[in-house]
């Protein structure tokens, strides 16, 4: 899975978000243009190419204010479809420069 694969997918409006991943953009006060910005400039940190039904990934990136934002995301190669699974602020305390687990 590549980055510019999820983003693409954004892009043409190739994209679905769980519920999961509602709730918690609200409960982290997120909005989604700061979630697809992070994306847009952010890097794979963890990859899990064994997910099912759909390997994904843990993207860091920061919003517009310069704020570190996690997301997951699947992405469907056959329909090029990209899934937004959850996503959350990082918290410092579990997070080396928000790129390592502590």
């Amino acid at each position: 899975m590549k980055l510019e694969e999820i983003i693409e997918a954004i892009r043409v409006g190739r994209v679905r978000i769980t519920d999961h991943a509602y709730e918690e953009a609200q409960e982290d006060n997120l909005s989604f243009d700061e979630i697809f910005f992070s994306l847009f400039q952010g890097e794979i940190i963890e990859k899990y190419p064994e997910d099912r039904p759909y390997p994904s990934c843990l993207i860091y990136g920061n919003t517009s204010l310069g704020e570190p934002v996690h997301s997951v995301w699947a992405y469907n190669r056959v329909n090029r479809w990209a899934v937004l699974i959850t996503v959350y602020r990082p918290d410092p305390q579990r997070w080396i420069n928000w790129r390592e687990r502590r």
